[in-house]
């Protein structure tokens, strides 16, 4: 096994090498595949020797590791109460990813994060008095434990609740050593590590594990009256170590721990942190409930130089609608009295206030950069993320002079943020620094061009919940499934629908913006470029069309033709003129554009491809300027994982063709475990390793503040969390027994899924008269051939609007 900085990060500018760290390693198992497996002891009998080879590999890698330091905000005047930058404490080390307080999480954490991160340890204390470090004082919830015959459950009362499972406190350090492995205890997340070496450290371990130069500590203490119930005394563990250890911080949920260790040390060395829990629960040191002591913040002030608190009490969040609410005054209350404010509870891969667009980078800033008061110290599951926001994005606005010039082109307007293509979404695209603004055009019955996402209505409005319910029908040729399509009605009539939020990712439970649902306009395309022209004469168009054959064919629509004068009629086609660009899968498209006027032609590969013969690399170039491909053509996936790199974007870029890439989303589940949950690590891996020229977003806002972000170009001071990924990397750190499955490479794109006949005449039939005829779906980026229409039934649409 190996360090995740190796691996995951390439450090191509630094010349400066950490020796290997002395590493123990153990094979864990996969606990989700253990229950009644007859084979697990035999299992067992392996681990000396995946021992002896992840060490002998690790050794060999950390020799050639690079050291990047982080760079640090010095300068810059922060609203802590040190006026230093905040602290960023990682949870049990980069737990996000790794298994809670495995030796690899607080590896990767103190690779990742800021020079001086601090590590968190869970202190549990075992038979024989060892400080051990796992998040939960139920040892299942973090250890394969459960699935071991020779360990017992038991049932003790843990602050009063009867409280049945695993404890520590049942068990010698030598019996969890021998025989538990941690395990990722969080579900949501991959469990693919649990079959690496993930053996439970102690306190002593985790220091020795990042010597010469170990990152602070943070030991918090949750149970120390559970564990006096069992003769071990807390107390007297941690004065033990801190004679040894340089323990940075002491935090406990019980005051009377922490008034009996603040004459035992020393206050410039140690710190000791007031936990709060949830605020109707209870310390049982005081029998006072946490929203009580919270009023008390002088009485504090005698035992703890600081307090740790649920980010909710600084910013609450309507629990019903999921929107911040105005922020409290607790921060600049403890600051008067001389308390630092820690807050916790900062995770990537949760949903968190829709007010942040699912970017944890405008949740961190909205803590430690508001204008008005900054937290001393935030506690994470994935440090890389608060590491980031402080040193690269704090202090700077979206004005803030590029790093970087790779286009960010919206994907139907800020999309993420506004029902798409309306008014609203390219509005806020604009505000938020968007350089090309796209409009899919699609036709109306009566020949208007218009901005839509789908020509199909019930994907963006709530058509099916409308009297047009009974214009549904199913064309192969256009989509698979049923359908309300936009050359059914009138432009009047398509005003009249609300515009819906687009949810790409319900299926994870993840929605967006709902307070914006079916508010907006929709506009004509000369509307939509009146808007834009009326902003910035800097600001670029992307018209994208797509079904323009269909429509010609068997609607007597030319969408070329109406899109050309439209264009024209706003002035686009004089000298001067913002930018536009011209996208389709359909090379006949691009072709007609190419003959009657110059515009970018921009080529979209509509399927996941491997990489493109020579033959259709200069078919393209005959009729485009540039080329869309998707994400997985740049970088292989199998199961959220990158497996591979392609060739792609270089090869297109070395025939002169400029490579967008789509669609970049700031939902945690959109992106490929190897980017650690963050947006930002994504765009910057194809930006700085793949060298894309532009980012298809539907939140532009996090493209735009990735590319003005103060650590680029750097060079050889380049933090390693401002540092593309190494493709592959996660995969190295996996027992062979949990890599997810091997993946056939993807098709190369061949010339005769480029080349197509010229688009055809207007059929010179009336747009409303439906097509019968045997059809199939269009093949691969090439242009199809054949409709059929088949009225839907009334339940079909009656299921259709229920899901609406």
């Amino acid at each position: 096994m190996q360090h995740f900085s190796l691996f995951l990060y390439i450090t191509r500018h630094s010349t400066h090498v950490k020796v290997a760290k002395s590493l123990d390693f153990f094979s864990c198992r996969d606990s989700r595949n253990f229950a009644g497996n007859s084979n697990f002891t035999g299992m067992w009998n392996s681990r000396a020797i995946l021992c002896l080879l992840s060490l002998m590999h690790s050794l060999l890698l950390h020799s050639v590791l690079p050291l990047v330091s982080a760079q640090g905000s010095k300068t810059t005047s922060w609203n802590t109460l040190s006026g230093s930058p905040p602290l960023v404490i990682a949870r049990g080390g980069f737990s996000g990813i790794y298994p809670d307080s495995s030796d690899f999480a607080y590896s990767l954490a103190a690779q990742t994060s800021l020079a001086n991160v601090i590590l968190w340890c869970d202190v549990q204390l075992t038979k024989d008095g060892e400080g051990i470090c796992i998040p939960s004082i139920k040892l299942e919830n973090a250890t394969d434990i459960g699935h071991i015959s020779e360990f017992k459950s038991k049932t003790y009362s843990v602050n009063g609740v009867q409280t049945s499972g695993y404890f520590s406190v049942d068990y010698t350090l030598k019996e969890l050593l021998s025989n538990v492995l941690l395990i990722q205890g969080d579900y949501t997340r991959t469990s693919r590590f649990d079959g690496s070496s993930c053996q439970i450290l102690t306190v002593n371990d985790l220091l020795r594990k990042e010597a010469p130069n170990p990152p602070g500590l943070w030991l918090n203490i949750q149970h120390d009256a559970f564990y006096a119930q069992h003769n071990l005394s807390m107390k007297n563990f941690v004065l033990t170590v801190s004679r040894t250890v340089n323990v940075s911080y002491i935090s406990s949920p019980e005051a009377s721990f922490l008034r009996s260790l603040r004459a035992h040390v020393n206050p410039s060395k140690t710190k000791l942190v007031f936990r709060f829990l949830e605020k109707d629960k209870v310390d049982p040191s005081t029998n006072q409930t946490y929203g009580s002591l919270l009023k008390n913040l002088t009485s504090i002030k005698t035992f703890a130089s600081g307090i740790l608190v649920p980010k909710l009490y600084i910013w609450p969040v309507d629990p019903s609608s999921r929107y911040i609410l105005p922020h409290t005054s607790l921060v600049s209350d403890a600051h008067k009295v001389g308390l630092e404010v820690f807050a916790s509870d900062f995770m990537n891969d949760i949903p968190i206030s829709y007010n942040y667009s699912y970017d944890p980078v405008s949740e961190y800033l909205n803590f430690i950069d508001n204008g008005n008061f900054s937290v001393d110290g935030l506690l994470s599951d994935f440090p890389l993320t608060p590491s980031e926001t402080i040193d690269c994005f704090a202090h700077i606005g979206l004005n803030a002079p590029r790093k970087v010039n790779t286009l960010v082109i919206s994907k139907y307007g800020a999309s993420g943020d506004y029902p798409p293509c309306t008014d609203l979404a390219y509005e806020k695209a604009i505000s938020d620094g968007v350089d090309v603004l796209d409009c899919p055009v699609q036709m109306s019955k009566d020949g208007i061009p218009f901005c839509l996402s789908s020509i199909d209505l019930i994907e963006s409005t709530n058509v099916a919940q409308s009297s047009f319910s009974r214009l549904g029908k199913t064309i192969p040729e256009i989509k698979s499934g049923n359908g309300i399509f936009t050359f059914d009605l009138a432009w009047d009539d398509i005003k009249s629908l609300s515009p819906l939020m687009l949810n790409p990712y319900s299926n994870n439970n993840l929605y967006r913006n709902p307070e914006y649902n079916k508010k907006g306009q929709f506009l004509t395309l000369s509307d939509f470029l009146n808007l834009t022209k009326a902003h910035t004469s800097t600001l670029n168009v992307m018209i994208i069309i797509e079904n323009a054959a269909y429509l010609a064919r068997n609607q007597n629509l030319s969408v070329t033709d109406a899109v050309i004068d439209t264009l024209s009629k706003s002035g686009y086609d004089k000298p001067g003129a913002p930018k536009v660009m011209i996208q389709s899968t359909n090379s006949s498209v691009l072709l007609k554009f190419k003959e009657k006027a110059k515009y970018e032609l921009v080529y979209k590969i509509d399927e996941i491809v491997g990489g493109a013969v020579d033959s259709a690399i200069s078919d393209i170039k005959r009729f485009a300027h540039s080329v869309v491909v998707k994400k997985a053509s740049v970088y292989p996936v199998s199961e959220l994982f990158l497996i591979s790199s392609t060739k792609i974007v270089s090869k297109f870029k070395a025939s002169n063709l400029s490579v967008y890439v789509e669609t970049f989303s700031n939902e945690f589940v959109s992106q490929a475990w190897d980017f650690l949950s963050d947006a930002y690590v994504e765009i910057n891996t194809f930006v700085q390793d793949a060298e894309i020229d532009g980012v298809i977003t539907d939140f532009p806002k996090t493209a735009n503040r990735y590319r003005r972000n103060k650590c680029l170009n750097l060079g050889d001071k380049t933090p390693l969390y401002m540092e593309p990924v190494a493709v592959g990397g996660l995969l190295q750190g996996m027992d062979k027994s949990l890599l997810p499955p091997a993946m056939a490479p993807a098709p190369l794109l061949t010339e005769d899924e480029v080349t197509e006949p010229p688009l055809p005449p207007l059929s010179k039939i009336s747009p409303s008269s439906p097509i019968s005829g045997p059809g199939a779906p269009p093949p691969r980026n090439a242009q199809a051939k054949v409709t059929v229409c088949i009225f839907l039934s009334t339940l079909t649409l009656l299921v259709a609007s229920l899901m609406l």
